[in-house]
């Protein structure tokens, strides 16, 4: 299983062309379990984020900027949730958990990528919600659809242009000890460690972009939502204020349930890191995020809700 390529030149090591996934965990009678537990997550991910971009496609109603936001995250988290449990699906019921050292590269890349890419877009999400609380007379203006294009391409070049700097940083170090990773997907922290490199300046610069990432991301939220709140507190009727705070709660909550787990899993010194606690936390935003987000925005949404409903009643009744 363990494949070695021709010795480097000038260095008497050889260098891993396969990486083995450990996997979630090491009890094998739970292996069926959890590949039908999430079989299922994945295909109602797919099913609902989808359905999603169908539905925005399909209703007039829903041709505003703040769905056209929506719709791109809905294919950033079928995407980024693509990229990674299918591999683990496979390794659930597979003898054979190997991936070769360019698929291991690619997944680490386009995982990076889209994960980057819906923190932007989370971001600019709540300035889209800014911008419809504080001037709905001036929201088709300042969210124009050339503004909201721009918007979401600045999302996507910054989170795949930062997953090429991680992916480069990390995929030019040398590999020749172990090629047992200790996690169902190729990830940061457990690449560095099986390193036969020098990581600690891979390290430094990949906590630096991360952090630069995230907590510009958090700001631009923060600072968006301490605007809607001064807006919302100088509304004089308390039916203006709750309408207001509805079209937030969605937004809020997929940003909540987002960033607890990243600050949780990637903003900490790399000495404070477990495998096997963090294997469990990255299923939460692995597997379960990308299913949760499209029911949070149809279950909160109620222009979500009646697209739904009239779609329902034209063709299944």
């Amino acid at each position: 299983m363990i494949r070695y390529m021709t010795e480097v030149q000038g260095r008497n090591q050889t260098e891993v062309t396969e990486f083995i996934l450990l996997g979630l965990l090491n009890n094998s009678d739970l292996q069926g379990v959890l590949f039908g537990l999430f079989l299922l997550i994945y295909l109602a991910t797919m099913v609902g984020n989808l359905g999603m971009i169908v539905l925005i496609k399909i209703d007039p109603h829903l041709h505003s900027p703040m769905y056209h936001f929506l719709s791109s995250l809905s294919f950033v988290d079928a995407s980024y949730s693509s990229s990674v449990t299918p591999k683990m699906l496979v390794n659930l019921v597979a003898e054979n958990k190997a991936i070769s050292f360019h698929g291991c590269a690619a997944q680490f890349y386009f995982f990076g990528s889209f994960l980057g890419t819906e923190c932007f877009l989370l971001a600019m999400m709540a300035y889209d919600r800014y911008a419809a609380i504080w001037n709905p007379l001036l929201y088709p203006v300042l969210m124009s659809g050339r503004i909201c294009f721009l918007l979401v391409a600045t999302s996507f070049l910054a989170g795949f242009g930062n997953a090429a700097i991680h992916t480069g940083m990390t995929f030019t170090l040398s590999f020749c000890g172990s090629n047992r990773i200790n996690h169902f997907y190729c990830d940061t922290p457990p690449l560095l460690k099986l390193s036969c490199s020098d990581t600690r300046i891979n390290g430094i610069v990949i906590m630096a972009f991360s952090s630069f990432s995230v907590i510009s991301c958090v700001t631009i939220i923060l600072i968006s939502y301490l605007c809607i709140l001064i807006v919302i507190l100088r509304m004089p009727s308390l039916e203006g204020r709750h309408k207001a705070f509805s079209t937030c709660a969605s937004h809020l909550m997929a940003v909540t349930i987002f960033f607890g787990t990243i600050l949780f899993m990637y903003l900490r010194p790399t000495s404070s890191y477990s495998m096997e606690q963090d294997k469990i936390v990255s299923v939460v935003y692995t597997v379960v995020i990308p299913m949760l987000n499209p029911l949070i925005y149809s279950l909160k949404n109620k222009d979500v809700k009646e697209a739904l409903k009239k779609i329902f009643q034209k063709h299944v009744l």
